[in-house]
């Protein structure tokens, strides 16, 4: 990832929108991540998280996370590079017992604790939040009545820039989140 400070977030555009694979690259070209479905079948679904940023050539060919779900879209294990596998629910948290699977926790690599909730500020999909409700993330979905762009969703991904270090994670627990929606988990 690109060291200048620009003092704006990571605006990293969802090419297609899909939860089955998309780029992530941010509008000024800081960071580019490809999330990628590597297998698919009724007994699991697995992805994989790349990082393909100009300069990180040797990256590309492996993948820093991988997201495997289980059996009817199950919630199953994910694994960072250089990590053990963990499971999914144990990894992101409910944020409470009998409170929603559409808000969760997790302990991320730097030591601190953040949470993802659906639809809980207006114009977001998602956001996560760290220490005292600090808006580290959020994810957009393409304004209603826009017109269709060309190679791109409309869905948008921003991640604070003093948070470059997790975007990998943020992006890896979007997509447990996203796929929790998805399937009504």
């Amino acid at each position: 990832m690109d060291s200048t400070t620009y003092g704006m977030p990571y605006i990293l555009e969802d090419k297609t929108g899909e939860l089955t694979g998309s780029d992530f690259i941010d509008i000024n070209d800081r960071l580019r991540l490809r999330l990628r479905c590597t297998a698919q079948a009724p007994t699991h679904t697995a992805y994989m998280i790349h990082n393909v940023t100009h300069g990180h050539e040797r990256e590309v060919s492996r993948a820093l996370v991988a997201l495997a779900f289980g059996p009817d879209n199950s919630l199953g294990t994910i694994i960072f590079e250089s990590r053990s596998p963990v499971a999914m629910s144990e990894y992101l948290r409910r944020v409470s017992l009998l409170g929603s699977s559409k808000s969760r926790k997790f302990l991320a690599s730097d030591g601190e604790e953040y949470q993802w909730s659906w639809r809980s500020t207006k114009g977001h999909e998602w956001t996560c939040t760290g220490q005292n409700q600090r808006l580290v993330a959020s994810y957009s979905l393409k304004v209603v009545g826009e017109p269709d762009y060309i190679s791109s969703s409309g869905c948008v991904l921003t991640i604070d820039e003093a948070y470059p270090h997790l975007a990998v994670e943020i992006l890896a627990t979007l997509t447990i989140m996203r796929h929790i929606v998805a399937h009504n988990l």
